[in-house]
């Protein structure tokens, strides 16, 4: 299981750690209107997974906007994501006072399933560790990083580089 801390301090991830090779798990996670959101629904797309503890925070809102900047031009075939647990409704706010339109985030706070599934799910915190994860048209896992510090930035350039690749 990755190692992880949060603001230096260890937490346990709870579920499975998702490895390059893996077929991508499934999930269901709410959208901005509460409608449910599976892997299923961006199928036949290369799919990036930007998952953040909290988007009120600076180091999520930074990873969020750098995402979407990044796969902005990279065309329909892309499906980005930001997954966290911060409810439906604070994400739609979020997204609004930050003038972003053409990101989808997604709210894992009623099951914890993304989290579960992926092995993000921080125990002592009901909060996502930051990780990203990069899924081909099939639903293989090509690129996955478990950010080890939570207060830290992931490797936007080899993230994009994963996507890049499979496009």
């Amino acid at each position: 299981m990755a190692q992880v801390t949060f603001k230096n301090s260890p937490v346990t991830l709870v579920g499975n750690e998702v490895k390059v090779g893996d077929q991508a798990p499934d999930f269901t996670v709410l959208a901005n209107d509460l409608s449910p959101v599976s892997l299923k629904d961006s199928q036949g797309k290369v799919r990036l997974f930007s998952v953040v503890p909290s988007l009120d925070t600076g180091v999520c809102d930074a990873q969020t906007r750098r995402f979407n900047e990044e796969v902005a031009g990279l065309g329909n075939d892309v499906a980005f994501y930001t997954v966290s647990v911060d409810l439906p409704f604070a994400q739609k706010r979020w997204c609004a006072a930050a003038g972003l339109e053409g990101v989808q985030t997604v709210s894992d706070h009623r099951d914890l399933s993304f989290g579960e599934a992926y092995g993000v799910y921080m125990k002592e915190l009901r909060l996502l560790a930051r990780s990203v994860f990069v899924i081909d048209k099939e639903g293989t896992v090509t690129y996955v990083e478990y950010v080890p510090e939570g207060t830290s930035h992931p490797n936007y350039e080899a993230a994009i580089e994963a996507v890049k690749a499979l496009i």
